[in-house]
């Protein structure tokens, strides 16, 4: 099978190329390494075809999905505040470059297109845990864009025949995770944090919670996706159950400070998996606890490296696999 991983180089989408490598697929990867960091391809480097590629301009770069099977579409730019900064900058990363990627996929003609979408896009929502079928409500720029970018999916495929399946993610956490910038990860940021001997940030009084989903469970949804029969769905993808970031500070163990809440964020995010365990047969398999043990079992190896995907990651994530068996 010949897959090409559109940000494959950041926190996710390189997860999913080591997974995709270890299961013996042909991959490519697509990422302007705006945020993705090739350090993160480290270990597979040798098993890959890497291309810096810049999806939201128009280029030679399409002729790369001939023959492909499976296009997964992980970039965008994903920070909340800075997407009310510069929200052209936004569109034209989200919706443009996504865009291309449809027109790329029709014109090779690729079986099945997996877009990693946000839950985002359900705003503050009336009903939890939240469906897939509710209102949708963006409440800043980036969740905007993202909706955008799988709107025009659906509506591709209905006229162009493009199979897909659209993933609505909650709130991803694991190793790899980007430390950097204010508005970053939450974990990504409250374990630099932690390896630096800082307080943790506490937006607002930590008594949202959040439904954390670990990124091998969200592994795993994309290559479920990709090999269902099924097509042309939408699908949440999260953990199922809510926990107060207040909670998660105490299983990390630590000092905090307050800072203000951000605009447009939801007191709680809370995914109802019915329809993917249903229908996809996935279900997550690390709960919170659990993922935040794996993390700071593993803090001694990253505490020596000043962001998670040196080589320090490999040897800290080395069994990471078996938690996709």
């Amino acid at each position: 099978m010949k897959v090409i991983i559109i940000g494959g180089a950041g926190f996710i989408g390189s997860h999913l190329a080591d997974y995709l490598v270890k299961k013996k697929f042909n991959v490519k990867i697509i990422d302007n390494l705006s945020s993705g960091r090739i350090e993160n391809l480290k270990t597979i480097k040798k098993k890959i075809k890497f291309f810096q590629i810049d999806i939201s301009k128009k280029g030679k770069w399409h002729k790369e999905f001939k023959k492909v099977d499976y296009v997964f579409h992980l970039a965008a730019l994903s920070d909340i505040v800075p997407s009310i900064d510069k929200p052209e900058k936004y569109f034209h990363s989200n919706v443009t470059g996504t865009l291309n990627v449809i027109e790329a996929c029709k014109k090779y003609k690729v079986k099945k297109l997996i877009y990693s979408a946000s839950s985002s896009c359900y705003g503050i929502p009336r009903n939890y845990p939240t469906k897939e079928s509710e209102k949708i409500n963006p409440q800043y720029p980036y969740a905007l864009t993202k909706y955008i970018g799988e709107q025009l999916i659906i509506y591709w495929s209905k006229i162009y025949k493009i199979n897909y399946m659209s993933l609505r993610l909650f709130n991803v956490y694991g190793p790899r995770s980007r430390t950097s910038g204010t508005y970053g990860a939450m974990f990504g940021v409250f374990l630099a944090q932690k390896l630096n001997n800082k307080p943790f940030t506490l937006v607002g009084d930590g008594t949202q919670s959040r439904d954390f989903t670990y990124v091998s469970d969200v592994v795993s949804a994309f290559y479920i996706a990709a090999k269902s029969k099924l097509t042309n769905k939408i699908y949440n993808v999260g953990s199922g159950k809510t926990i107060q970031v207040k909670k998660i500070i105490k299983l990390l163990g630590g000092e905090y400070i307050k800072i203000p809440k951000r605009p447009g964020e939801p007191k709680i995010t809370y995914a109802n998996i019915r329809k993917i365990k249903k229908e996809l047969k996935w279900q997550p398999k690390i709960n919170i606890k659990t993922g935040v043990n794996i993390m700071l079992k593993n803090i001694k190896f990253w505490k020596y490296a000043p962001l998670w995907d040196k080589e320090s990651i490999r040897i800290a994530t080395k069994n990471w696999f078996k938690y996709l068996s």
